[in-house]
Formats: C-alpha cells, structure tokens, sequence
C-alpha cells in the first residue's frame, strides 16, 4: 500500500478483519478443537535448547490486538514456562492496535529491535517486506526444525505463501475456504414454518423474504452487512478471486489466469438485476446505499431478518452469539480459495530475529503443541475461561480479560472448543477447505504502485456509483454509464497491469 493510500489502508484493514471476523469467528469464542496429541515428541521438544548460542532467549511474538489483551502479560508467563523448558527460550507477547500495525510494524522491522515472530499478511505489505529483506526465509529453518507443520493444512495453502520459489510465511489454520449463503433469524423462521430446504438459489429466496414483508412490519427481510459489502456483490463473491481491492478478476469456474473487468461480465449484470428487483419488491432497506448501521446491530435491534455472507462451517452458532438472537443459515455457493486464502493471515520471522533457530522451534510449537496453542487461543483455565463439559469450554463468570483472535495465526485445531461449537469443529473444517475449488492465482498478491494514479481515480467512481447500483438503489440502466467513467478513469490500465504482474508470478512460479 502506498503512502498516498494511508486512510484508505485503514478502511481496507478495518474490513478485511471484518470479512476474518466473519468468516473466522469473534475471537476466542469461536475456537476449534482437535484431537490430536500434543507435541511432547516434536522436533522442537527433541532439540531443547538448542541454538546458534545456546543460552535462553526472550522471543518476541507481535500481532494484531484486536481482542481484550489486558492479561497478556498473564498468558506469556503460561506459554514461557513451556517454552523455557522445550527450548530454552520465553516468549513476549506483543499485541499491536490495528490503527497502529502498519506504522508501528514498518518502525520496528526498518529498525534494531527485538522482534523475532510476526502476523504477516498480504494486506499488510508481505510482499513488500519480503522485497525490502525484512523476513527470513523460511524453507530450510522449517525443515529443520518444523517438517510437520506442511501437514496441518491443505499443501496448496502451505506453499501460496513463496515469493522467488521461497516461502516467507506460515499461513494459520483456520478457514482458508469460503462459501457464500444467507443467514436469518430462527425465530421468524419458525414462527412462519419457514425452511432453507428447498432453496438451491438466491432467487429461491423471495418467497420467504415475501412472507416477512407481509407479516413483520419494520423488520426488513434482508440487510447489507456494510456499504461495501452490498447485496450484489455477495452474489458475485462466490465465483471470483478477486486478486485484491482494484478492478479486474478471475472467474473462479473458468480455471484460467485471464483477467476480466467484473462490471462487464455477465454475472456481474445479472446480480445489479436481482438486486433491483429485490429492492423494489420492498426485500431490501430503503437507505441500503446510505446507512452506516451494519448487519449485526439491525439484526440485534430487531430491525433485520436476514443477510447475506461468506460462511463456513459453524457459522450459524458463530452469528448467534455476535447477534445476541439465533440465527440458521444455508449454503447456496460452494467453497472457493483465492489468491489471498493463503497468506491473508500467516506468521513470519523477522530479520531482526536474535536466534532464527529459536524462533522457528517456536514457530513449530505454535503448530503442533496444543498446550500452547489453547494458551494463545483462549488464555489461563479458570481465569480466562473454564471447563462446561462434554470437553468444551466457556467463559468465566464476569467475562475475561483475554480475548485472542486465534485465527491470526497457528494451528487453531488444536484449540479447545468453545460452548455452542460443534466438538468436531475442525473435521469439519478440514473438509470444507479441501472441498474448495482453488484458484489457479493462490498466492498471487498485486502490487498497485505502478497505477497508483488510476486506483484513486477509479475508487472516485466508485464511490459516485457502486453502492447505489449493488444496492438495488440505482437502477442498472446505468451500468454502461458507470463502467464508461471508470475507464475513463483508468480501469483498463490497471487490469492491464493486473495481467502482467499475474503473468510474470504464473512464469516465475510454473503456473498455468
């Protein structure tokens, strides 16, 4: 991202960790679990101690703070006396506020200080901070000292990450897959008989949004989860790699490397007239182009039935605890992984590293040891949560001080489930991801320099146009008045370059 770009970074952030949180669950509540061992015969355990010098070191560990971090200090301790006796090291924890990352990030990598493990991200400059030596290469440090960690996840996921055939960053288990669906309140569900078995489409929709509209005045059938993530575009979402945030993307389906312009292709304009129709039919809220109210707090409020989102598995459980209310939900596209479902959210070593070595027998224990994993993921039994049974857990009473967003980074299936989760969560998980349809771009990360000009001209445009028209506000007859602005913006000349930064990644990595 470009200086110039620094408020629309924010924006981008901000919505990129909505779209995780969504599809990733809010925090520690939507943890997974696993049955599989802990790691007391890992390479890491096997080689205590060992380093380039060989007395204990501090590992630094920074990530995005999104959650409550007022007792990290209290986990540190936990994992460190792990740590210390696996490999003569202790661990600092160090969450960043999301508003401070990219600056405080770019200070502590362009200087000395300590800094051995951090969340990298291709929204957050990996490509950059790999092009400026800033991370470590990775292949030799993890075959040495983490081989097991390629089989925690899907292969493709694992190797998305390389840049110059070298991989710089692990991606997190998580949900690296998404599908596309709706989710809706059970109770208006019930109260009218109302069920998502017989819906195979979205159109297949209307009659259920037909019998809301009738019956439940001031509750609207369907509402936006934001302004960017309009009804139309969560038609589209489920077929396209959208290959960052600037125009030009891949149809999934097409399985080819040719970048289209979206607005143009037909189901682009299919999804604009639904979207109307809907909207006209009453389905959609009037101020839809306009409101800031999001989906979460209308659905609260009583004010929203239902919304249209990426999913995965467990994701009725999770919008029932964000929503306060519970909620159902139905698949209506299968899963899909673009070129970002790799390395969204990874964790890379820093070339301020003290000990490389150290930090990867670290790295190694953040993916295989689920003493620590559970630490990072859900802090202190009994402090931070507690036992509810049947192998689950649950909050303290009072709530707790420590709310990781464990998605972020190590292998989340070896973290305790959460009450309200399905005991076998990451299975399922599992299966989801391998199930997705890959993109031939995973791993493809644009650099937007070179037309940084036109990128701002565009998103002018776009925000004169897209809302309206996703919406179902504006009506679509003025899609070729939209699209004709937005070459005169510079539209082709970013998806030209889009084309040829692709090309020259599918070249250098023997992809066709």
């Amino acid at each position: 991202m470009q200086r110039k770009s620094k408020a629309l970074l924010l924006l981008s952030v901000l919505l990129i960790l909505s779209l995780m949180l969504s599809a990733c669950g809010g925090g520690s509540k939507d943890s997974g679990s696993s049955s599989e061992p802990s790691s007391s015969g890992s390479p890491a355990s096997s080689s205590s101690g060992s380093s380039s010098n060989g007395k204990e070191e501090e590992l630094t560990l920074a990530f995005l703070g999104i959650g409550n971090m007022k007792e990290a200090g209290l986990v540190q301790e936990e994992i460190s006396k792990i740590t210390k006796a696996k490999i003569n090291a202790t661990v600092k924890l160090m969450p960043i506020d999301p508003g401070a990352w990219t600056q405080q990030v770019n200070l502590l990598l362009a200087g000395n200080q300590p800094l051995d493990l951090l969340v990298t991200s291709s929204f957050f400059n990996y490509s950059s901070q790999v092009a400026k030596g800033q991370l470590l290469p990775l292949d030799e440090l993890i075959a040495k000292y983490a081989p097991t960690i390629k089989d925690t996840m899907e292969p493709a996921i694992f190797n998305s990450t390389k840049i110059g055939g070298k991989m710089y960053g692990v991606p997190s288990v998580r949900d690296t897959a998404a599908d596309q669906g709706i989710a809706a309140r059970k109770d208006l569900m019930d109260k009218y008989n109302l069920t998502f078995d017989n819906v195979k489409t979205y159109a297949d929709l209307e009659p259920i949004f037909q019998k809301i509209k009738e019956n439940e005045p001031g509750v609207y059938p369907l509402v936006q989860r934001s302004q960017t993530l309009t009804v139309a575009s969560e038609f589209v979402r489920g077929y396209i790699d959208a290959l960052g945030d600037t125009p030009g993307v891949l149809l999934i389906n097409n399985q080819d490397l040719k970048v289209v312009d979206l607005y143009e292709t037909q189901i682009y304009k299919d999804a604009l007239q639904l979207a109307r129709k809907w909207y006209q039919a009453g389905y959609i809220m009037p101020d839809a182009a306009t409101t800031q109210e999001g989906n979460n707090s209308l659905i609260k409020a009583g004010k929203g039935f239902s919304y249209l989102s990426n999913m995965k598995p467990g994701f009725a459980a999770q919008e029932t605890t964000v929503n306060g209310r519970e909620m159902v939900a139905a698949s209506l596209v299968p899963p899909i992984s673009t070129s970002d479902s790799g390395t969204g959210f990874m964790i890379s070593i820093a070339k301020n590293s003290q000990d490389p070595d150290r930090a990867a027998q670290l790295l190694n224990l953040i993916y295989t040891d689920k003493d620590i994993v559970n630490l990072l993921a859900n802090g202190v039994e009994g402090k931070h949560y507690v036992d509810a049974g049947n192998g689950q857990i649950k909050a303290p009473e009072g709530g707790s001080n420590y709310v990781f967003n464990q998605w972020e980074v190590g292998n989340n299936a070896l973290a305790k489930v959460w009450q309200g989760t399905d005991p076998d969560i990451w299975e399922q998980m599992k299966a989801f991801n391998k199930s997705s349809t890959f993109s031939k771009a995973l791993g493809f990360s644009f650099d937007s320099a070179p037309v940084k000009t036109e990128v701002a001209a565009v998103a002018n445009v776009n925000n004169q146009y897209k809302a309206g028209l996703e919406s179902g506000t504006i009506d679509p007859s003025k899609l070729d008045e939209f699209v004709s602005k937005l070459k005169a913006a510079g539209l082709d000349k970013i998806i030209a370059e889009k084309q040829k930064q692709l090309d020259a990644w599918a070249k250098a990595n023997n992809v066709q």
